[in-house]
């Protein structure tokens, strides 16, 4: 049971489902429920197929092209440190690159499903939690089947985020030391 509760935990943490609530909320500002109910299916339908993608074949594919699963584990930590870096260090997007990405349909898979959802970390996370070498089929199941419940929390918080409507007429989305919110 103590297992289960890290595993639920770890995946919690990299998948952030509290911290998609405000790029869901930026991204379907002005949209009506039904369509915000469109998105967030397609996002969290890509999310799990991405990462169940990873869990299946993420070591395979490292071996195919060579990549041992250290340097894969150094390079995912690089890449976390330089997202990290770019989201609170970074400029903001310019307003047209916004404005695209928010007329069109595509928003439950950028940046919804990837990189909020199924962000680095977790896909890293996928990979490593299910190591062929050190963990048994049935383990790399209930590790998924974990992967897969955080999921489902994120499905319900987007979900009872889609009733989030009083904010004031000027809210605009804004980064704050790597947090989105709404100012």
């Amino acid at each position: 049971m103590h297992e289960l509760l890290a595993i639920f935990i770890f995946f919690f943490a990299v998948i952030d489902p509290i911290g998609t609530i405000p790029v869901f909320i930026a991204v379907t500002r002005g949209d009506d429920d039904k369509f915000k109910r469109k998105v967030i299916f397609k996002a969290v339908g890509v999310s799990a197929l991405v990462l169940l993608f990873f869990v299946v074949a993420g070591e395979q594919l490292l071996n195919v092209i060579e990549i041992p699963l250290s340097a894969f584990q150094i390079a995912g930590g690089l890449i976390l440190l330089i997202f990290a870096l770019s989201m609170t260090f970074g400029e903001s997007k310019p307003e047209a690159e916004i404005k695209s990405v928010r007329d069109s349909t595509e928003t439950a898979i950028f940046p919804l499903a990837i990189p909020s959802i199924a962000s680095p970390g977790a896909m890293l996370g996928a990979v490593l939690m299910t190591r062929n070498e050190e963990y048994t089929w049935v383990e790399q199941m209930i590790t998924s089947s974990m992967m897969l419940a955080v999921l489902v929390v994120v499905l319900i918080l987007l979900l009872l985020a889609t009733h989030v409507r009083e904010l004031p007429i000027d809210a605009t989305p804004c980064r704050s030391m790597g947090f989105y919110s709404l100012t």
